[in-house]
């Protein structure tokens, strides 16, 4: 995302180049115990969801999904 002044500069998603795994930094989640109640510990497994998805449908069908949302592979299946 690129920004002029504090503000965002790109005015849709349409043309925000996602990031791939291979730009991706390391990143080391530590749930931490405060012995307080338990809360926010599901967040960290969320950004490996849509990749596992996608290496599932690859597996099964043999084709790659290289962007997201999913639903035009989806019809390109068949499935719609």
């Amino acid at each position: 995302m690129t920004f002029t002044k504090g503000r965002a500069s790109s005015r849709n998603f349409n043309s925000y180049r996602m990031m791939r795994a291979s730009d991706m930094p390391r990143i080391d989640v530590q749930i931490v115990q405060t012995g307080g109640p338990l809360g926010g510990v599901g967040e960290p497994g969320v950004p490996p969801v849509a990749p596992a998805v996608a290496n599932a449908l690859a597996r099964l069908t043999g084709q790659r999904i290289r962007s997201l949302p999913m639903f035009p592979a989806a019809a390109a299946m068949g499935d719609d």
